[in-house]
């Protein structure tokens, strides 16, 4: 039950780490690869299968972002997001396979909502990227150390 726990926690802080909320999955999943306790695979998956689903929760929050984008509360600011949308015009849905990237991947997976784009093609170029990045975490972490 402990082994899931672990894995089951990386799910949710991967999940929270691809939404606008700050945390560090990457960190976390080299962290427990190095510890060499818990199956490389299995925390390969539970990290990118989080992650790709805090992108879907961006996108279904950008489908419906026009309602309260005004609002005081709003999390991204005018600026951030008209960059983003500008950027998403220009390259279209393959720029999804750059939602990886710190400070820009969250709020492109959160544009793709706003832009309508399909749900099956973000979710497959968002999940071959998030799961690309966590594999070369995983070989660098394990690469550096000998582990593995």
């Amino acid at each position: 039950m402990a082994e899931f726990a672990v894995y089951a926690g990386l799910f949710g802080l991967s999940l929270v780490a691809a939404t606008i909320l700050p945390a560090q999955s990457e960190a976390a999943l080299a962290g427990l690869l190095l510890a060499g306790t818990y199956s490389p695979a299995l925390l390969l998956v539970a990290a990118s299968l989080g992650n790709t689903a805090g992108s879907a929760i961006n996108w279904a929050l950008g489908r419906s972002i026009e309602r309260y984008r005004r609002r005081r509360w709003f999390p991204v600011r005018p600026a951030m997001l008209e960059r983003a949308q500008g950027w998403y015009r220009r390259y279209g849905k393959w720029s999804l396979l750059l939602s990886w990237l710190p400070v820009v991947g969250d709020p492109l997976t959160l544009v793709a909502g706003v832009m309508r784009e399909p749900f099956l093609p973000f979710l497959l170029l968002v999940a071959l990227a998030k799961a690309g990045r966590y594999l070369v975490v995983a070989v660098l972490a394990l690469g550096w150390t000998g582990a593995g």
